[in-house]
């Protein structure tokens, strides 16, 4: 049985109802063990993923699900799921360190594919835990907030553009002097804490590029944003300026630059240019 986007939002706002009463609350940053994605899994993060899970398993459907804290599990028949190629790719709380500390930007990601890679992913949802909002896209069908669809902003580099910095704290500085010349010219900076929600932001034409220079950063971090994003006229490249299409893995990670059309050009430029 493929998933409807009505399907994947059910399952989103059964996460929401959940972990939304979590966020800031004590208990939810009760540590469990090291999950699959190599952060710490914490109780808010546990209750996040095994909703999804069981939701899955009511629908009697044949999948592969890849998510951040239990890895890679098959739901329903093994093979069946395998010769269909189909997948979910999920983080189940994208900005736990933001939730469990009461800040509010976090999200729900779930990525509906049919295929090995990237390009295959062919339903996204992203739901912003605090507000309740839902991101949403079909492959060839455009981006949406909630029922009202969205695009990508039309600022270039001479405006006031906004983006976001993810970078290693391991040689932090170097990164920041090899990219003052970049950062100047944008308006402002920020460091968030959710990349799925992040992109979102993009799509809606809320920020203009998100530069994230962490080789950690991993494939269920923006699975669902990157369709969002791209239905919305946006950009996902790699640091070489290059369309990411990679695959379909809890052990795929990788850098990269996201942002709207008219901006492409100068980052491809100026990125491209450094040694980073």
């Amino acid at each position: 049985m493929e998933l409807s986007i009505d399907t994947l939002k059910k399952i989103a706002l059964r996460v929401y109802k959940e972990v939304h009463p979590l966020i800031g609350v004590k208990k939810a940053a009760q540590k469990s063990k090291l999950g699959a994605g190599g952060d710490m899994t914490m109780y808010i993060d546990t209750v996040a993923e095994n909703i999804i899970i069981e939701s899955l398993k009511r629908l009697n459907t044949d999948i592969l699900l890849i998510s951040e804290e239990i890895g890679e599990k098959y739901i329903g028949d093994r093979d069946k799921a395998n010769k269909n190629k189909k997948m979910l790719i999920v983080d189940p709380l994208d900005g736990s360190n933001n939730a469990v500390r009461g800040i509010p930007y976090s999200s729900v990601s779930l990525a509906y594919a049919e295929g090995t890679h990237m390009k295959d992913i062919i339903k996204a949802v992203v739901i912003d835990l605090n507000t309740k909002d839902i991101y949403w896209a079909v492959k060839g069908e455009g981006a949406f907030l909630n029922n009202n669809k969205i695009s990508v902003s039309e600022f270039d580099i001479t405006q006031k553009c906004f983006f976001e910095l993810n970078l290693p704290m391991k040689n932090l500085f170097k990164y920041i002097k090899e990219l003052s010349p970049l950062i100047k010219r944008f308006y402002r900076v920020r460091i968030l804490g959710s990349s799925a929600l992040t992109l979102c932001h993009i799509a809606k034409g809320s920020m203009e590029a998100f530069i994230n220079l962490r080789r950690s950063n991993r494939l269920v971090d923006v699975a669902a944003g990157y369709l969002i994003l791209k239905e919305a006229g946006g950009k996902l490249l790699s640091l070489n300026g290059i369309n990411i299409d990679r695959e379909l893995s809890i052990n795929t990670k990788f850098p990269f630059m996201a942002c709207n059309a008219k901006l492409e050009p100068i980052l491809k430029e100026m990125l491209t240019s450094e040694r980073i």
